[in-house]
């Protein structure tokens, strides 16, 4: 038998260990950072905002016919130009017995958008190609140029189905 494999698994085992022991017992090993980043962020308010200083998401209270309806509002670029428009208050119109939507006061930003979106039943989006706000009281198909703003808490769309006015500003 061959000794020399040996001799050179007895130099580098000493050395592979102690490499082992101190990255272990480091802060800065890949998993812990790894499972740190990865767990989400709790959002309250006006959300959790991460090192950057982008939120996560803003929640926002929606007022049909005096009823106040929970909703909130996702991380893209598009509903954080809607929240800087915060508060409104807009005529709603019935489109197509599925939708409510209404007139926005300047063009929001859909850098970053998909080309359309598939709404939801309490969904709120923006529509691009006539700076609509759209909501959601039924189910409707993909349209093209609809971007997704939020969604309301349930209970919302039956208010919404027979609203005239809605109010959306920032949660308290």
């Amino acid at each position: 038998m061959n000794p020399a494999p040996f001799r050179a698994l007895t130099r580098v085992f000493p050395a592979a260990a102690l490499l082992l022991v101190m990255t272990a017992c480091t802060d800065d090993s890949p998993s812990s950072s790894a499972s740190e980043s990865a767990s989400p962020r709790a959002s309250t308010g006006l959300a959790a905002t991460t090192p950057t200083g982008r939120t996560t998401a803003m929640n926002i209270r929606l007022i049909l016919d005096g009823h106040h309806i929970a909703a909130t509002l996702n991380d893209s670029p598009t509903a954080r130009d809607f929240a800087a428009q915060l508060p409104l208050t807009l005529s709603l119109r019935d489109f197509h017995q599925a939708e409510k939507i209404a007139d926005l006061p300047r063009k929001l930003s859909t850098s970053g958008a998909p080309e359309g979106a598939d709404p939801e039943v309490g969904d709120l989006a923006y529509y691009a190609p006539w700076n609509q706000l759209a909501t959601y009281y039924r189910d409707a198909p993909y349209a093209t140029g609809l971007v997704i703003l939020g969604h309301m808490a349930d209970g919302g769309a039956e208010r919404l189905a027979t609203a005239d006015e809605i109010t959306i500003e920032a949660a308290p």
